[in-house]
């Protein structure tokens, strides 16, 4: 399908890469999203951020053309799915969380158990320096909880090993540390010291390369996570970077782990965005640490 609005390539492009998303549901997202900048065009209002207010209106409208609920619904969760893109990428505006949905059964996200998690990871062994930094984004993924554009944007100096955190920085001056702990510590500062060097190129700052020594894209990690999946037996329908995000956090709950600690480990700025993964309310690293099965 042409598109004629590049600047939601940027949204599409996390859809592709860290959601996993099919290109039939890209489609369906940029066909939504039309419609929304169709409605503002015509009022001669700014489709970004979008603003709750403005939202509803629209709604309203497809509803008086005849849309069907079920449609509706899927306008509204694609302008909901963009603003907290738009909310991780620093552009300020309404909050995500604000937006009202028209009622539809919620769907809990897709997880790994812990048994396919070691899987993954062990399809990653050996000591050439791909196998080593793949079992590090791996580690990094579900240890930490950090989404794919995160792991490819990391920098050398984020990555500190002997204070055990790693330090992400956000668009708009958000920062948050997370901890660096236990065997995902082992892994990371093993790929540092054995892996990192050996991949070729230019020197870079980035923390995570190519094997020609460029820094890995968004979409590289994706790549990487769905060809260890295949080596190790896992449905490549079920893996996509965010899906180690969803496990880490799910996985943290069930040991025990507080929502508002959780929150702050995932960077959520509302503890109702952390809220989707339980609706029970049960000092950081030392929690996380406690926590955490591979910590």
């Amino acid at each position: 399908m042409k598109r004629d609005l590049p600047e939601l390539e940027p949204f599409f492009s996390y859809l592709r890469y860290e959601r996993g998303s099919s290109e039939n549901t890209v489609n369906a997202y940029y066909s939504d999203l039309r419609g929304w900048f169709s409605f503002c065009a015509d009022r001669d209002i700014p489709p970004s951020p979008p603003l709750p207010e403005r939202i509803s209106e629209y709604l309203a409208l497809l509803s008086k053309r005849g849309r069907s609920r079920s449609s509706i619904q899927r306008s509204a969760a694609t302008i909901r799915s963009w603003m907290r893109f738009l909310a991780t990428e620093g552009v300020s505006g309404g909050s995500p969380d604000l937006l009202r949905l028209p009622s539809r059964e919620r769907k809990l996200p897709r997880i790994l158990t812990e048994g396919e998690v070691d899987r993954l990871l062990d399809a990653c062994e050996g000591d050439d320096p791909i196998s080593l930094r793949d079992r590090a984004i791996i580690e990094i993924g579900y240890g930490c909880g950090l989404r794919a554009g995160e792991i490819a944007s990391l920098e050398l100096p984020d990555v500190a090993i002997d204070s055990g955190s790693i330090r992400l920085r956000g668009k708009g001056s958000r920062e948050r540390i997370v901890p660096l702990v236990g065997k995902v510590k082992s892994r990371v500062e093993r790929y540092l010291a054995l892996g990192r060097d050996r991949l070729g190129g230019a020197p870079s700052g980035r923390f995570f390369l190519s094997r020609n020594g460029r820094p890995l894209r968004r979409e590289d990690v994706w790549r990487v996570i769905q060809r260890r999946g295949r080596d190790a037996g896992i449905s490549g329908s079920r893996l996509y970077p965010h899906i180690l995000r969803h496990s880490f956090a799910t996985h943290l709950l069930r040991r025990g782990m507080d929502l508002r600690t959780l929150q702050e480990l995932l960077g959520h700025s509302s503890i109702m965005t952390t809220e989707k993964y339980t609706h029970f309310d049960v000092e950081l690293r030392d929690v996380y640490d406690r926590s955490h099965p591979r910590a």
